[in-house]
């Protein structure tokens, strides 16, 4: 059934963005008809039986068909071009949909834990009803099967928020399966609490998934760290340059799936003339777009090469900041002769969440390199990496 949906709906000469929005709209249709279905299928058990479990999965299902509706709007507005208001696109919209979907989430596992605790503070007996039984152990399956189709299409299509209906949906599951089994425990012991219980149980393992899905999504809306692999291959493009030396403060950001502007800088011979310096920059931009997809700009960076003075100082700065703490690091290094003075410019790069402000850590590096030598007058901008 999966292929063939899948088959039906996604027509090879679709171009990514084209066949994206189709994923979107496939899972979002297939799963309005699937939960309308189990909807009315359920609250009919949950009437027959008197279970709120059931009542308010059947809810839950009905919720489900409102969110696979905003997964259609959010899959045909995620495609849509460039225009004067988004000059980068409409991409995170995909991710403002997986954020929605996440809400309702969480918001359903509030409810189910209400009507739980309820439960357990009221009690009322559940009737057994073996037509609802099979009802629900039929909505397992099905749900069962959304899961496995929503997950496809999110290895095929990289869609977060078909991501977030397979977790939904893997949730429905163990919600309903729970409903079974309080309805089975409350008809045939004299137990009246397992609805309650069982019921807010499923509740608290609705509002996990809710939890874990708001952080990863609100991860990308805010600016999540790129992946090491793709700093990676950054990184690798620009050094195999025969002119760039070294590379640093790679900063990327993400504009929705396949929409990703970086910026880097890259150290480039003091002594290399503005053209030849321009034709390698622009060598490495273009690369980088067309092996990576990165629209790149790079800002070149000169460094004296084959100076001893510099060399000199820099050696003494690497040694002083290295016995200050091994896992700083710096570039942009300049020394220039002010006088008796030498002034020592470079940026500094601070681990994320080191214990100190960087204001002391300044002052405290500023006085090492007065014990070295009293002419030494390091001027540092501490930063912390981007990525």
């Amino acid at each position: 059934m999966t292929d063939l949906l899948i088959k039906l709906f996604i027509k090879k000469e679709y171009a990514p963005p084209k066949a994206r929005e189709k994923y979107g709209e496939l899972s979002g249709f297939t799963g309005i008809v699937c939960n309308l279905f189990l909807c009315v299928l359920k609250f009919a058990a949950g009437t027959l039986t008197n279970s709120v479990s059931i009542t308010a999965d059947a809810v839950n299902n009905l919720t489900d068909a409102g969110t696979n509706f905003v997964t259609v709007i959010g899959a045909k507005i995620s495609v849509k071009p460039v225009d004067k208001d988004h000059p980068f696109g409409h991409g995170r919209m995909e991710y403002v949909t997986a954020l929605i979907v996440s809400v309702f989430i969480f918001l359903m596992g509030i409810e189910l834990g209400k009507s739980g605790i309820t439960k357990i503070i009221s009690p009322e007996s559940v009737k057994f009803s073996s037509v609802s039984l099979v009802i629900l152990m039929c909505s397992v399956a099905v749900k069962l099967w959304m899961a496995y189709f929503n997950g496809k299409l999110y290895k095929l299509s990289d869609n977060l928020s078909l991501k977030a209906v397979k977790q939904d949906s893997l949730g429905d599951c163990v919600s309903t399966l729970a409903a079974a089994a309080a309805m089975l425990i409350s008809a045939f012991t004299p137990f009246r609490l397992a609805d309650g219980i069982i019921g807010t149980a499923v509740a608290l393992f609705v509002l996990k998934a809710g939890i874990d899905l708001l952080k990863e999504v609100s991860s990308r809306l805010l600016g999540k760290a790129p992946s090491p692999e793709l700093v990676e291959k950054i990184k690798k493009i620009m050094l195999e340059e025969k002119n760039i030396l070294n590379v640093h403060d790679i900063i990327v950001h993400e504009y929705g799936p396949q929409k990703i502007i970086a910026s880097a800088h890259a150290e480039v011979p003091s002594n290399l003339d503005l053209m030849t310096a321009h034709g390698a920059i622009d060598r490495v931009e273009q690369q980088i777009s067309k092996e990576l997809g990165v629209m790149i700009s790079i800002h070149p960076d000169p460094v004296a090469v084959n100076d001893v003075k510099t060399e000199k100082y820099r050696k003494i700065t690497e040694e002083i900041i290295k016995n200050y703490d091994p896992s700083f690091s710096f570039h942009d290094f300049k020394a220039i002769k002010r006088g008796k003075k030498t002034n020592l410019v470079f940026e500094l790069v601070v681990p994320h969440g080191y214990g100190k402000e960087n204001s002391e850590i300044i002052k405290e590096l500023r006085e090492e390199f007065g014990k070295r030598d009293e002419n030494l007058n390091p001027i540092i901008i501490a930063e912390h990496d981007f990525v």
